[in-house]
Protein backbone atom coordinates (compact mmCIF):
# COMPACT_ATOMS: atom_id res chain seq x y z
CA UNK A 1 0.00 0.00 0.00
CA UNK A 2 1.60 3.27 -1.11
CA UNK A 3 -0.34 5.72 1.05
CA UNK A 4 0.11 5.04 4.78
CA UNK A 5 -3.02 7.03 5.70
CA UNK A 6 -3.33 5.82 9.29
CA UNK A 7 0.25 6.72 10.12
CA UNK A 8 -0.02 10.09 8.43
CA UNK A 9 -3.14 11.03 10.39
CA UNK A 10 -1.55 9.80 13.59
CA UNK A 11 1.55 11.87 12.95
CA UNK A 12 -0.56 15.02 12.48
CA UNK A 13 -2.44 14.40 15.72
CA UNK A 14 0.75 13.88 17.69
CA UNK A 15 2.32 17.02 16.24
CA UNK A 16 -0.72 19.10 17.18
CA UNK A 17 -0.77 17.71 20.71
CA UNK A 18 2.88 18.38 21.33
CA UNK A 19 3.20 21.79 19.73
CA UNK A 20 -0.14 23.51 19.82
CA UNK A 21 -1.72 21.84 22.87
CA UNK A 22 0.28 23.39 25.76
CA UNK A 23 -0.06 26.96 24.50
CA UNK A 24 -3.82 26.72 24.04
CA UNK A 25 -4.24 25.07 27.44
CA UNK A 26 -2.23 27.83 29.10
CA UNK A 27 -4.31 30.53 27.44
CA UNK A 28 -7.56 28.85 28.39
CA UNK A 29 -6.44 28.42 32.00
CA UNK A 30 -5.47 32.09 32.25
CA UNK A 31 -8.81 33.22 30.87
CA UNK A 32 -10.76 30.93 33.19
CA UNK A 33 -8.79 32.15 36.22
CA UNK A 34 -9.39 35.76 35.26
CA UNK A 35 -13.12 35.13 34.90
CA UNK A 36 -13.33 33.44 38.30
CA UNK A 37 -11.52 36.35 40.00
CA UNK A 38 -13.82 38.91 38.38
CA UNK A 39 -16.94 37.05 39.55
CA UNK A 40 -15.60 36.76 43.12
CA UNK A 41 -14.78 40.47 43.23
CA UNK A 42 -18.30 41.41 42.17
CA UNK A 43 -19.80 39.23 44.90
CA UNK A 44 -17.56 40.84 47.56
CA UNK A 45 -18.57 44.31 46.41
CA UNK A 46 -22.27 43.50 46.71
CA UNK A 47 -21.84 42.06 50.23
CA UNK A 48 -19.90 45.15 51.38
CA UNK A 49 -22.60 47.52 50.11
CA UNK A 50 -25.36 45.58 51.86
CA UNK A 51 -23.47 45.52 55.18
CA UNK A 52 -22.28 49.14 55.39
CA UNK A 53 -25.25 51.11 53.96
CA UNK A 54 -27.82 50.44 56.82
CA UNK A 55 -25.36 51.42 59.64
CA UNK A 56 -25.86 55.19 59.20
CA UNK A 57 -29.67 55.26 59.80
CA UNK A 58 -29.23 52.98 62.86
CA UNK A 59 -26.72 55.38 64.40
CA UNK A 60 -28.96 58.38 63.74
CA UNK A 61 -32.02 56.90 65.51
CA UNK A 62 -30.66 57.05 69.15
CA UNK A 63 -29.65 60.66 68.66
CA UNK A 64 -33.18 61.54 67.56
CA UNK A 65 -34.73 59.87 70.64
CA UNK A 66 -32.33 61.65 73.06
CA UNK A 67 -33.04 65.11 71.69
CA UNK A 68 -36.82 64.41 71.83
CA UNK A 69 -36.72 64.08 75.70
CA UNK A 70 -35.16 67.51 76.12
CA UNK A 71 -37.36 69.54 73.85
CA UNK A 72 -39.79 69.00 70.95
CA UNK A 73 -38.25 71.76 68.92
CA UNK A 74 -34.81 70.47 69.64
CA UNK A 75 -36.11 67.05 68.82
CA UNK A 76 -37.38 68.36 65.53
CA UNK A 77 -34.10 70.03 64.91
CA UNK A 78 -32.32 66.89 66.09
CA UNK A 79 -34.40 64.79 63.77
CA UNK A 80 -33.67 67.19 60.99
CA UNK A 81 -29.97 67.18 61.81
CA UNK A 82 -29.98 63.46 62.39
CA UNK A 83 -31.76 62.95 59.11
CA UNK A 84 -29.24 65.18 57.43
CA UNK A 85 -26.37 63.41 59.16
CA UNK A 86 -27.89 60.05 58.39
CA UNK A 87 -28.36 61.06 54.81
CA UNK A 88 -24.81 62.35 54.55
CA UNK A 89 -23.47 59.33 56.41
CA UNK A 90 -25.45 57.00 54.22
CA UNK A 91 -24.30 58.84 51.14
CA UNK A 92 -20.68 58.68 52.30
CA UNK A 93 -20.99 55.03 53.23
CA UNK A 94 -22.66 54.25 49.91
CA UNK A 95 -19.92 56.11 48.12
CA UNK A 96 -17.28 54.37 50.19
CA UNK A 97 -18.89 51.03 49.57
CA UNK A 98 -19.17 51.69 45.88
CA UNK A 99 -15.59 52.94 45.72
CA UNK A 100 -14.34 49.99 47.72
CA UNK A 101 -16.30 47.61 45.56
CA UNK A 102 -15.06 49.33 42.42
CA UNK A 103 -11.47 49.10 43.63
CA UNK A 104 -11.87 45.45 44.52
CA UNK A 105 -13.59 44.70 41.23
CA UNK A 106 -11.00 46.69 39.27
CA UNK A 107 -8.09 44.67 40.57
CA UNK A 108 -9.47 41.32 39.41
CA UNK A 109 -10.51 42.91 36.14
CA UNK A 110 -6.91 44.00 35.65
CA UNK A 111 -5.76 40.49 36.51
CA UNK A 112 -8.34 39.13 34.09
CA UNK A 113 -7.08 41.44 31.35
CA UNK A 114 -3.51 40.43 32.04
CA UNK A 115 -4.55 36.78 32.04
CA UNK A 116 -6.42 37.20 28.79
CA UNK A 117 -3.42 38.96 27.25
CA UNK A 118 -1.16 36.20 28.52
CA UNK A 119 -3.53 33.65 27.10
CA UNK A 120 -3.61 35.38 23.74
CA UNK A 121 0.19 35.58 23.76
CA UNK A 122 0.50 31.92 24.62
CA UNK A 123 -1.99 31.01 21.94
CA UNK A 124 -0.09 33.14 19.44
CA UNK A 125 3.18 31.45 20.43
CA UNK A 126 1.48 28.11 20.10
CA UNK A 127 0.24 29.05 16.66
CA UNK A 128 3.73 30.08 15.61
CA UNK A 129 5.12 26.81 16.97
CA UNK A 130 2.48 24.83 15.13
CA UNK A 131 3.23 26.65 11.90
CA UNK A 132 6.98 26.10 12.18
CA UNK A 133 7.04 22.56 10.68
CA UNK A 134 4.84 23.69 7.79
CA UNK A 135 7.46 26.31 6.92
CA UNK A 136 10.01 23.62 6.03
CA UNK A 137 10.35 22.99 2.32
CA UNK A 138 10.02 19.44 1.06
CA UNK A 139 13.72 19.53 0.18
CA UNK A 140 14.54 20.38 3.81
CA UNK A 141 12.28 17.56 4.98
CA UNK A 142 14.13 15.24 2.58
CA UNK A 143 17.37 16.00 4.44
CA UNK A 144 15.69 14.97 7.69
CA UNK A 145 14.31 11.83 6.05
CA UNK A 146 17.84 10.81 5.04
CA UNK A 147 19.12 11.21 8.60
CA UNK A 148 16.14 9.35 10.07
CA UNK A 149 16.46 6.47 7.59
CA UNK A 150 20.18 6.01 8.18
CA UNK A 151 19.55 6.05 11.94
CA UNK A 152 16.81 3.43 11.56
CA UNK A 153 18.96 1.26 9.27
CA UNK A 154 22.58 1.55 10.47
CA UNK A 155 25.18 0.69 7.88
CA UNK A 156 23.02 1.71 4.91
CA UNK A 157 23.96 5.00 3.28
CA UNK A 158 21.49 6.68 0.95
CA UNK A 159 22.87 8.23 -2.22
CA UNK A 160 19.95 10.64 -2.44
CA UNK A 161 16.50 11.48 -1.07
CA UNK A 162 14.02 13.59 -3.00
CA UNK A 163 10.30 14.32 -2.77
CA UNK A 164 7.92 12.74 -5.27
CA UNK A 165 4.87 14.44 -6.81
CA UNK A 166 2.76 12.91 -4.02
CA UNK A 167 2.49 14.46 -0.55
CA UNK A 168 4.53 12.67 2.13
CA UNK A 169 6.18 10.17 -0.22
CA UNK A 170 9.94 10.45 -0.69
CA UNK A 171 12.15 8.59 -3.14
CA UNK A 172 15.29 6.98 -1.69
CA UNK A 173 18.19 5.91 -3.90
CA UNK A 174 20.78 3.28 -3.02
CA UNK A 175 22.97 2.78 -6.07
CA UNK A 176 20.54 1.98 -8.87
CA UNK A 177 17.82 0.77 -6.50
CA UNK A 178 14.86 2.96 -5.56
CA UNK A 179 12.81 2.79 -2.37
CA UNK A 180 9.98 4.91 -0.99
CA UNK A 181 9.11 6.15 2.49
CA UNK A 182 7.18 8.91 4.26
CA UNK A 183 8.51 11.91 6.21
CA UNK A 184 8.48 9.93 9.46
CA UNK A 185 10.24 6.89 7.93
CA UNK A 186 7.40 4.76 9.30
CA UNK A 187 7.48 2.37 6.34
CA UNK A 188 9.74 1.54 3.41
CA UNK A 189 8.44 0.30 0.05
CA UNK A 190 10.33 -1.33 -2.80
CA UNK A 191 8.62 -1.55 -6.18
CA UNK A 192 7.12 0.62 -8.89
CA UNK A 193 5.37 3.86 -7.96
CA UNK A 194 2.53 4.35 -10.45
CA UNK A 195 0.66 7.60 -11.05
CA UNK A 196 -2.83 6.13 -11.36
CA UNK A 197 -4.37 9.20 -12.97
CA UNK A 198 -1.72 9.65 -15.64
CA UNK A 199 -0.94 5.92 -15.99
CA UNK A 200 2.75 6.75 -15.60
CA UNK A 201 5.45 4.57 -14.05
CA UNK A 202 7.35 7.12 -11.97
CA UNK A 203 9.92 4.56 -10.86
CA UNK A 204 10.85 3.73 -14.44
CA UNK A 205 11.09 7.43 -15.21
CA UNK A 206 13.44 8.01 -12.28
CA UNK A 207 15.57 5.03 -13.24
CA UNK A 208 15.81 6.34 -16.79
CA UNK A 209 17.10 9.67 -15.51
CA UNK A 210 19.39 7.92 -13.03
CA UNK A 211 21.01 5.65 -15.60
CA UNK A 212 21.15 8.12 -18.50
CA UNK A 213 24.50 7.96 -20.31
CA UNK A 214 26.36 10.49 -22.43
CA UNK A 215 26.32 8.67 -25.76
CA UNK A 216 29.48 10.36 -27.04
CA UNK A 217 31.38 9.14 -23.97
CA UNK A 218 30.93 5.47 -24.89
CA UNK A 219 33.94 3.63 -26.41
CA UNK A 220 32.53 3.12 -29.89
CA UNK A 221 35.96 2.01 -31.14
CA UNK A 222 35.60 -1.04 -28.88
CA UNK A 223 32.26 -2.03 -30.42
CA UNK A 224 31.23 -4.16 -33.38
CA UNK A 225 29.62 -1.73 -35.82
CA UNK A 226 26.77 -2.57 -38.19
CA UNK A 227 25.14 0.00 -40.48
CA UNK A 228 21.92 -0.39 -42.41
CA UNK A 229 20.46 2.20 -44.77
CA UNK A 230 21.64 5.73 -44.02
CA UNK A 231 22.65 4.74 -40.48
CA UNK A 232 21.09 7.91 -39.07
CA UNK A 233 19.53 6.35 -35.98
CA UNK A 234 22.13 5.10 -33.50
CA UNK A 235 22.27 2.82 -30.50
CA UNK A 236 24.87 1.02 -28.40
CA UNK A 237 24.01 -2.45 -27.07
CA UNK A 238 25.75 -4.51 -24.36
CA UNK A 239 25.38 -8.11 -25.61
CA UNK A 240 26.35 -11.67 -24.71
CA UNK A 241 26.83 -14.25 -27.51
CA UNK A 242 24.66 -16.72 -25.56
CA UNK A 243 21.84 -14.22 -24.98
CA UNK A 244 18.51 -15.39 -26.42
CA UNK A 245 16.94 -11.93 -26.20
CA UNK A 246 19.93 -10.45 -28.02
CA UNK A 247 19.18 -12.85 -30.87
CA UNK A 248 15.56 -11.73 -30.81
CA UNK A 249 16.71 -8.10 -31.02
CA UNK A 250 18.76 -8.80 -34.14
CA UNK A 251 15.88 -10.67 -35.73
CA UNK A 252 13.81 -7.51 -35.19
CA UNK A 253 16.55 -5.35 -36.71
CA UNK A 254 16.40 -7.46 -39.89
CA UNK A 255 13.04 -5.86 -40.64
CA UNK A 256 14.20 -2.29 -39.97
CA UNK A 257 16.20 0.30 -41.90
CA UNK A 258 18.33 3.42 -41.42
CA UNK A 259 20.15 2.61 -38.19
CA UNK A 260 23.63 2.01 -36.80
CA UNK A 261 24.10 -0.49 -33.99
CA UNK A 262 27.30 -0.68 -31.93
CA UNK A 263 27.67 -3.98 -30.06
CA UNK A 264 29.83 -4.00 -26.92
CA UNK A 265 30.68 -7.63 -26.15
CA UNK A 266 29.58 -8.25 -22.56
CA UNK A 267 30.01 -11.98 -21.75
CA UNK A 268 28.29 -12.60 -18.41
CA UNK A 269 25.75 -15.39 -18.96
CA UNK A 270 27.61 -18.66 -19.49
CA UNK A 271 31.06 -20.15 -18.81
CA UNK A 272 31.84 -20.20 -22.55
CA UNK A 273 30.53 -16.68 -23.20
CA UNK A 274 33.97 -15.14 -22.83
CA UNK A 275 35.55 -17.60 -25.27
CA UNK A 276 32.83 -17.00 -27.86
CA UNK A 277 33.14 -13.24 -27.42
CA UNK A 278 36.91 -13.43 -27.93
CA UNK A 279 36.54 -15.55 -31.06
CA UNK A 280 34.01 -13.12 -32.52
CA UNK A 281 36.21 -10.09 -31.81
CA UNK A 282 39.28 -11.77 -33.25
CA UNK A 283 37.49 -12.94 -36.41
CA UNK A 284 38.51 -11.48 -39.76
CA UNK A 285 35.04 -9.94 -40.20
CA UNK A 286 33.69 -9.19 -36.74
CA UNK A 287 30.33 -7.91 -37.94
CA UNK A 288 29.66 -11.01 -40.02
CA UNK A 289 30.86 -13.32 -37.24
CA UNK A 290 28.43 -11.63 -34.87
CA UNK A 291 25.56 -11.88 -37.34
CA UNK A 292 26.26 -15.59 -37.79
CA UNK A 293 25.98 -16.15 -34.04
CA UNK A 294 22.87 -14.01 -33.62
CA UNK A 295 20.89 -15.08 -36.70
CA UNK A 296 22.25 -18.55 -37.55
CA UNK A 297 23.51 -19.72 -34.16
CA UNK A 298 26.82 -20.41 -35.90
CA UNK A 299 29.85 -20.23 -33.59
CA UNK A 300 33.06 -18.69 -34.98
CA UNK A 301 36.33 -20.62 -35.09
CA UNK A 302 38.85 -20.21 -32.29
CA UNK A 303 41.04 -17.15 -32.54
CA UNK A 304 43.44 -15.21 -30.35
CA UNK A 305 44.04 -11.47 -30.13
CA UNK A 306 43.85 -8.53 -27.79
CA UNK A 307 40.24 -7.72 -26.91
CA UNK A 308 38.36 -4.91 -25.14
CA UNK A 309 36.23 -7.45 -23.26
CA UNK A 310 37.61 -6.70 -19.78
CA UNK A 311 37.19 -2.97 -20.38
CA UNK A 312 33.62 -3.58 -21.55
CA UNK A 313 32.86 -5.56 -18.39
CA UNK A 314 34.27 -2.76 -16.24
CA UNK A 315 32.23 -0.17 -18.13
CA UNK A 316 29.10 -2.26 -17.75
CA UNK A 317 29.60 -2.48 -13.99
CA UNK A 318 30.12 1.26 -13.83
CA UNK A 319 26.93 1.87 -15.79
CA UNK A 320 25.02 -0.66 -13.67
CA UNK A 321 24.37 -3.01 -16.57
CA UNK A 322 22.94 -6.18 -15.04
CA UNK A 323 21.65 -8.06 -18.05
CA UNK A 324 21.64 -8.25 -21.82
CA UNK A 325 20.67 -6.77 -24.12
CA UNK A 326 21.10 -3.36 -22.51
CA UNK A 327 20.33 -0.70 -25.12
CA UNK A 328 21.60 2.89 -24.90
CA UNK A 329 20.03 5.33 -27.36
CA UNK A 330 21.64 8.46 -28.79
CA UNK A 331 19.90 10.75 -26.30
CA UNK A 332 21.39 8.75 -23.41
CA UNK A 333 18.16 6.96 -22.48
CA UNK A 334 18.24 3.21 -21.84
CA UNK A 335 16.15 0.08 -22.20
CA UNK A 336 16.87 -3.31 -20.69
CA UNK A 337 15.74 -6.14 -22.93
CA UNK A 338 14.55 -6.59 -26.49
CA UNK A 339 11.72 -4.36 -27.72
CA UNK A 340 9.04 -5.13 -30.30
CA UNK A 341 9.67 -3.54 -33.69
CA UNK A 342 7.20 -0.66 -33.33
CA UNK A 343 8.46 0.24 -29.88
CA UNK A 344 12.09 0.10 -31.01
CA UNK A 345 11.35 2.27 -34.05
CA UNK A 346 9.64 4.84 -31.84
CA UNK A 347 12.49 4.94 -29.32
CA UNK A 348 15.10 5.33 -32.04
CA UNK A 349 13.16 8.16 -33.69
CA UNK A 350 12.57 10.01 -30.41
CA UNK A 351 16.18 9.63 -29.30
CA UNK A 352 17.51 10.90 -32.63
CA UNK A 353 15.32 14.01 -32.46
CA UNK A 354 16.23 14.65 -28.82
CA UNK A 355 19.96 14.26 -29.47
CA UNK A 356 19.80 16.63 -32.44
CA UNK A 357 17.97 19.22 -30.33
CA UNK A 358 20.69 19.08 -27.68
CA UNK A 359 23.45 19.47 -30.23
CA UNK A 360 21.57 22.43 -31.75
Amino acid sequence: MIFDIANRLGAVAVAAGCILGPAVAQAQAANEAAGQKSEAAAQQAEQAAETQAPQAPQAAAPNAESSGVADDKAAGQGETAAGSNASQSGTQNDAASAGDASAKAAAPASVAAEGANAGEGAAAQGGEAAEAPAQLSREEIAVRVKAAFEKEFPGISLDSVKPTRFADIYELRIGSDLLYTNAGVEYVLQGSLIDARNKEDLTAKSLDELTRVAFDSLPLESAIKQVKGDGSRKMVVFEDPNCGYCKRLHQTLEGMDNFTVYTLLFPILSPDSTVKARNIWCAGDRAQAWRNVMLKNQAPPNAQCETPIEANLALGRKLLVRGTPAIIFEDGSRVNGALPKDALEARLDAATVAAAAVKG
